[in-house]
């Protein structure tokens, strides 16, 4: 039977050591630092075992420290060698240094001043020894010694083996005679003026219950943490416990935490200038001309960036892997500082209006615009935990007690899936042109994924290696409209149902398409005001924007900041100098591991008359 409130938990035991054991002229003192004398604690007796196999003592073998009072900052020695002997006592030879604060300290070992030592040691393991009327004893089969300390005031100075109080917990603990000759109800109260005496108290069926309900709720949050031990959820849990608190309350602490810790990344550390820096051309000319030395050399810079990009994220690169930090740059920005044409071809030329470049016509990407959270180079699954029940309130008689209930939570998860697209340049673009085309093929390159990852925030299937987007994600507010376009009713109904869900804060904002736009800009808040339902180009006070990657027939309203983007590594262009060897031209496939979630459904209200 384990008792879960001390797995994983520091505790510490005392015991004197005898000067005669003390070396002056090699400041070396040998010590009893632990038995299997039972010692108690808050759940009951507690007997360290010292079979073959019960003890971990690697750590103390490997240069265990000795320190004053538990402090990990006040080294004042080193463990030479640890053994268990045939007696079931384990003994250490330490060795004080020679820093003023050590010599202070040796010097009252040799002095007589300080004899006691305490050990802190790790619970890994344990079994219920034996149960009786005087409570339960608890056999430590599995437990690792951290230090050795020496120690000034011992929770209990008597000769031999006692223990130092665990410091989180030490006004709360009490031995269990403190607690029957303190306890008032050990008394059956009785009274001569009344007739019916009053009923006896079970002191021990009292005693139980307590004791059980406080196992239950010892156990129950070191359950939670367990299950987020890598956010320090243990650390906090002992904090938790110690203080009485319930595992409603270190659930909402834990929750606060988590949201703090950092998102793994696996940004490489690029200053802003090495940013500025990067060139996607000289990465793409050495991926072109591999046996070109002048290539290579010249693009050492984004081959070294790659590599350690690649080692940063642990992942097979296909090309040439462009980091994050880099992508985030290049994300949704235009710089063309000499011009280009459509194809680049056109860009060899001796006169060229650098402002007289056509651009394609795309549509808009544009969630990044209205708040979405951006999470660039992230190492693994991501799973954010939330919220979705609080605990409940009651109203109680004066004797009653409140029904007990509990807050619920799940997890947002966000896992890698893969978008590519092709672009085809001429070999020529790379190798003659006169102008600056850096910026072209940065931006190109981006846009295209970016234009892909707008769509898939929104309309992702969930399927087929896709995203799961908004509209298909569940519990996401709908209002079905009488017409293609909305009524200046529908339009508040998409706020009231966002409002309904209290998620009416944030980042507040309409998305509707051009065509939507169009009809809003037109239609009329009623037949007789002669306003209209985009004013001032705002709705109802709302800013908006305006997309194609909007479905035909749809309006959004939400918070986009509950829209979350997770980008993985960075951008993986690979070089295909063969499908366009005989025209000339090289195919760069750009793949980018990314996913999207939304943190509360709740947040947005999608509005459509084929609902």
């Amino acid at each position: 039977m384990q008792h879960s409130s001390v797995i994983g938990k520091t505790l510490h035991r005392d015991i004197k050591f005898k000067r005669d054991a003390i070396d002056q002229e090699n400041r070396t003192v040998e010590l009893a630092f632990s038995s299997e004398e039972p010692v108690e604690r808050y759940f009951g007796m507690e007997i360290l075992s010292h079979a073959s196999g019960a003890i971990r003592l690697d750590r103390l073998k490997d240069g265990g420290p000795v320190l004053m009072d538990h402090d990990t900052s006040d080294v004042v020695g080193v463990i030479e060698s640890v053994s268990v002997g045939n007696d079931r006592i384990g003994r250490a030879v330490v060795r004080f240094g020679k820093s003023a604060r050590a010599s202070e300290i040796f010097q009252d070992v040799v002095d007589g001043i300080r004899s006691k030592v305490s050990v802190g040691y790790l619970v890994h393991a344990m079994e219920l020894d034996s149960k009786d009327n005087g409570g339960e004893t608890y056999r430590i089969t599995d437990w690792e010694p951290l230090e050795i300390s020496i120690v000034s005031v011992p929770a209990d100075a008597t000769v031999g083996v006692g223990r130092s109080a665990e410091r989180p917990q030490q006004q709360q603990l009490e031995t269990n005679q403190t607690r029957k000759d303190n306890n008032p109800m050990n008394t059956t109260a009785t009274t001569t003026d009344n007739p019916a005496a009053a009923p006896a108290v079970n002191v021990e069926a009292v005693r139980t219950e307590t004791r059980n309900a406080e196992l239950k709720r010892i156990q129950d949050i070191n359950a939670i943490a367990k299950q987020h031990e890598r956010h320090g959820a243990v650390a906090i849990a002992q904090d938790f416990i110690s203080s009485g608190k319930s595992p409603d309350e270190f659930r909402t602490a834990l929750l606060e935490a988590i949201g703090k810790t950092p998102v793994p990344s696996a940004d490489i550390g690029l200053t802003e200038r090495e940013v500025q820096g990067y060139s996607f051309v000289r990465a793409i000319a050495a991926m072109i001309n591999p046996n070109d030395p002048r290539a290579q050399k010249a693009a050492g810079f984004e081959l070294e960036v790659s590599r350690a990009a690649a080692e940063k994220s642990n992942k097979e690169v296909r090309g040439i892997l462009i980091p994050a930090e880099v992508l985030a740059a290049s994300f949704g920005k235009r710089d063309l500082t000499k011009g280009t044409s459509t194809a680049g071809g056109h860009t060899v030329a001796t006169d060229l209006l650098g402002s007289s470049f056509i651009d394609i016509l795309r549509k808009r990407a544009v969630v990044q615009q209205l708040g979405a959270t951006l999470m660039t180079g992230l190492v693994g699954n991501v799973a954010i935990p939330r919220q979705t029940g609080a605990a409940t309130a009651y109203w109680v008689a004066e004797s009653g007690a409140p029904t007990e209930s509990q807050q619920a939570f799940d997890q947002v998860t966000l896992s890698p899936k893969t978008v590519g697209a092709y672009t085809d340049y001429s070999r020529k673009l790379f190798l003659q042109s006169s102008l600056d085309i850096e910026s072209f093929v940065r931006n190109d390159l981006a846009r295209v994924i970016a234009l892909e990852i707008d769509r898939a925030a929104l309309y992702g299937s969930g399927s087929s290696n896709q995203p799961l987007g908004i509209k298909d994600t569940t519990n996401v507010n709908t209002v079905d409209f009488a017409a293609d376009a909305p009524t200046w009713a529908e339009v508040v109904d998409l706020e009231s149902q966002i409002a309904a869900d209290n998620a009416d804060i944030g980042a507040l904002k309409y998305l509707i398409s051009a065509a939507g736009r169009g009809a809003l800009k037109t239609a009329k808040k009623d037949s007789g005001s002669g306003i209209f339902i985009i004013e001032d180009n705002k709705i109802n006070g709302y800013g908006f924007e305006v997309s194609n990657q909007v479905a035909s027939g749809d309006y959004w309203f939400g918070n986009w900041s509950d829209l979350m983007i997770g980008m993985w590594s960075g951008l993986d262009l690979m070089v295909d100098p063969i499908t366009g060897a005989t025209s000339g031209t090289v195919r760069i496939v750009a793949l980018q591991d990314m996913d999207s979630a939304v943190r509360h459904p709740e947040s947005f209200c999608r509005g459509n008359n084929t609902l």
